[in-house]
Parts: structure tokens; sequence; C-alpha cells
């Protein structure tokens, strides 16, 4: 990106759970779709661990007929916060430890991929979490300064989750410099983020006091690292690539 400031022409947006999609025409637009706790922070932690790429489905048929299909792959996923039988477990530093590098993964939870797989008549769809959200943000700016920006919390059960407005927040704060105008979810989730201290808010929300209670209070404090990977992930024919690999575009 060059050194001048450069303003998105239009506004940046929260959805403050994946079932608003419903209501917002996407098309045209850019989306980020968030889940903190933990499906796009699994998928970024991943794929800068090596993974060559994500592949995010809607349920465990799905995960299953897609693993069929392409053959050797690592299956990982939960619902309802249970791990699916045979596959890896969903948290990031979990899924790390089973192993994906030089590998593509099936993943499929109760949330998070299947906000992506909603947002997905969009113009360009991204993978966000607080490891990669101020590399994301800088690509964004460059690549679509004229495009409206929504970031989609993807929320829980048709619910609001805290962690996923707090992390749009955070996005929001990264926009900033470069953005005209914010709606009014867009600034409540700012101040939401500029109030809340990581990572005793996260693990204090009702998610992060219920993955503490299953042993993965250590998860929950990596999810709230920030900026800690440059991944650029970018969903592509229902793949999730890091395309800061191979190009800038």
């Amino acid at each position: 990106m060059s050194g001048a400031l450069i303003e998105l022409q239009h506004k940046v947006h929260v959805l403050t759970k994946k079932e608003e999609l419903d209501s917002v025409r996407v098309p045209g637009k850019i989306v980020i779709v968030l889940d903190i706790l933990f499906a796009t922070t699994t998928m970024i932690t991943a794929l800068a661990h090596g993974a060559t790429e994500i592949i995010p489905v809607a349920d465990e048929a799905a995960a299953r007929a897609c693993a069929a299909d392409i053959g050797e792959c690592v299956m990982a996923g939960e619902l309802y916060a249970e791990v699916l039988p045979g596959f890896a477990h969903p948290a990031p530093l979990s899924l790390v430890k089973h192993g994906v590098a030089g590998k593509r993964v099936v993943y499929s939870t109760t949330n998070g991929t299947v906000a992506m797989t909603l947002a997905t008549g969009a113009k360009r769809v991204y993978c966000g979490a607080l490891l990669n959200a101020r590399a994301l943000v800088a690509h964004i700016v460059e690549r679509h300064p004229s495009d409206t920006v929504l970031i989609v919390c993807s929320g829980s059960g048709n619910n609001f989750n805290f962690e996923d407005f707090y992390g749009a927040g955070y996005f929001v704060e990264c926009f900033l410099p470069h953005v005209k105008d914010l709606s009014d979810a867009a600034k409540t989730a700012l101040l939401a983020y500029r109030h809340a201290k990581a990572p005793a808010a996260l693990l204090d929300c009702r998610v992060g006091r219920m993955m503490s209670s299953r042993g993965l209070a250590h998860e929950v404090e990596f999810a709230c690292r920030l900026d800690a990977f440059p991944v650029i992930a970018a969903l592509e024919g229902g793949r999730l690539s890091d395309i800061s690999r191979t190009r800038t575009g």
C-alpha cells in the first residue's frame, strides 16, 4: 500500500449475527466473517501454520462428502461445542498440534463456517480474526477502496456473541483512518472494543466461560492476540486460501 491516505468511499457496517445476512444485499460488497471463538481464528491459524487450504462447510454431512470427494485431508469440526466423531479438535492450537502443514483442511462448525457459506454471494469474502485484522484491513483498503465493507459477526444460534462484536470493533479501529462513514453498529462495536480489556473480557463472556470450563482458556487467550499473522484469507470457489502467499490482488 502506498504512503498516501486511501479513503473508502462507502461505509463500514457491522452485522451482529450471521442471520442478519438474510436482510442485507451482499452482491457487490466486501464481507469479513468473524467467529473469534473459534472458527475464523482457527482457519487463520491453520493457514499461518502451512495448511494449503481450508474448505469451510455447513455441517458434518457436507464435511464427510467433501472429504470423500477430495481424498487426503484433515477433517476438523464441532457441533454445539462438541467435537464431531472422528474429526480433529476445531480450536486453533489443538488443530495445529494435530498437524495441518501441507494439508487441506475440511472444516465444519456450528456458526463460523455456516456464516461463511451464507456470505458467498458477496463480491469478496474474507476470513477475519484478531490475529490478522490489521493486515486484512490494509489489503482491503488498498484493493477495494470504493466498496462497502460488511463485518459479519457469526454469533451463536441466532444470538449476539460479545467476542465477535469485540473483534468487529478492532477491525473498525483498524479501518478508522481510511473510512468516511461508519454505521451505528460499527461505532458501537468500536466503543465495545475500546472499553473492554482482552483476554479478561473474552474469558468472561458466555462462550469464553464455556470454553474455559472445558479446559480451553489457553485457546481463548491465544484468540485474543492482535495481528499475530499477516494472513489474507479469501474464499474462492468455496475454498479458503492465503492469497498473500501467491499474489497481492
